[in-house]
């Protein structure tokens, strides 16, 4: 059976829509159209996104933005199959608004909707990519929120192999951005300055990395930046702040790069998928592919413009969990919302066999 899947997502400071169709065979979803909405320039002035009016933003774009992925696409609101829509983690407010637009219009059109999972669109991404990855992999889920490594052996099952204890990597690109002055978006920012620096000035720690498991921590990297962007103040000179970011970028990235080798070896996988808005990092990119081509496996990552939040990967997890099996869409229009939902919370009874 073949669904046409409209997604949306509203989790946090983007607002997504997107149009998949599943296909015969097993093969991936196809993405046959998709609009986005960044609201980085609203927020930018309070350095943040400020939930309200990200909410508010949502109202406004999620129905323009339906309308031009309906264009895009060539199909009716009516040849839609089943509406999904991002149920958590996020912002409560911003993921109501998906949420009741979602169900609103699958109640009007009489179609199923299905509640999708916001990392689990993110883990997913890849399998738009012109190279996708195949189960089983492990993946490495990077965003502004999240740190984790997971062991992936199918739709709907997945194993915690190791996380952040306290800040994400995201969070310390971002908020080493902003002890350096810059701008927000932070990670961005930090990266484009690191190109301009020595990534081995400062001797920054790499917290965790010895540790013996699989879990991350940039809390006290954060530290260690905020001691040195102090001494950094009233100098005339720029160079040395391009030195802290390259340096800062270097620390966080080989403590991703060398936790990712650890769980390949740990699992026995020869396979890994980066996801989220730190999987667009091209340092990362480029130590991951160095790294994992010495090793002899294959990484896989989402197209650049499927990294940060989006509403192609909420249309494609629903498509690829009811092409699995692993999701029921319901015509139950009562929705709720999942501001805090752990992703191994959608594990299946059973999982494939190793």
């Amino acid at each position: 059976m073949s669904w046409l899947v409209l997604g949306f997502e509203s989790s946090c400071d983007e607002t997504g829509v997107a149009l998949v169709q599943t296909q015969e065979g097993g093969a991936p979803p196809r993405l046959l159209g998709q609009a986005l909405h960044s609201q980085v320039a609203m927020h930018a002035d309070y350095g943040g996104v400020v939930p309200e009016l990200a909410s508010r933003d949502h109202i406004r774009r999620v129905l323009p933005l339906t309308h031009e992925v309906l264009a895009q696409s060539g199909r009716a609101l009516t040849e839609v199959d089943v509406v999904a829509f991002t149920r958590g983690p996020g912002l409560a407010g911003a993921l109501l608004v998906g949420a009741g637009v979602a169900c609103a219009l699958a109640a009007a059109l009489d179609r199923p909707v299905l509640g999708v999972h916001h990392l689990e669109g993110h883990l997913l991404s890849p399998f738009l990519s012109a190279d996708p990855p195949e189960f089983p992999f492990v993946a490495l889920l990077v965003s502004g929120g999240h740190t984790q490594l997971m062991r992936v052996d199918g739709v709907g099952y997945y194993e915690l192999l190791g996380e952040t204890i306290d800040d994400a990597a995201g969070e310390a690109f971002d908020k080493s951005a902003k002890l350096l002055g810059l701008g927000y978006p932070g990670g961005p920012a930090l990266a484009r300055l690191a190109d301009f620096g020595d990534a081995t000035a400062y001797a920054l720690p790499r917290p965790l990395l010895h540790s013996g498991d699989l879990n991350f921590s940039f809390a006290g990297l954060k530290t260690a930046v905020l001691t040195q962007a102090r001494k950094l103040e009233g100098l005339p000179c720029e160079q040395p702040r391009a030195d802290l970011a390259a340096s800062t970028q270097a620390a966080i990235v080989e403590v991703l790069v060398k936790k990712s080798l650890k769980a390949l070896a740990a699992t026995g996988l020869r396979r890994l998928v980066v996801a989220g808005g730190v999987g667009a990092n091209q340092q990362l990119r480029a130590d991951l592919n160095r790294a994992c081509a010495r090793q002899g496996v294959r990484v896989h990552y989402p197209e650049l413009a499927l990294c940060t939040d989006n509403g192609a990967m909420i249309a494609l997890a629903a498509a690829m969990r009811l092409q699995a099996g692993a999701g029921q869409a319901s015509r139950d229009y009562a929705f709720d919302v999942r501001p805090r939902w752990p992703l191994d919370e959608l594990n299946r009874e059973a999982a494939p066999t190793r």
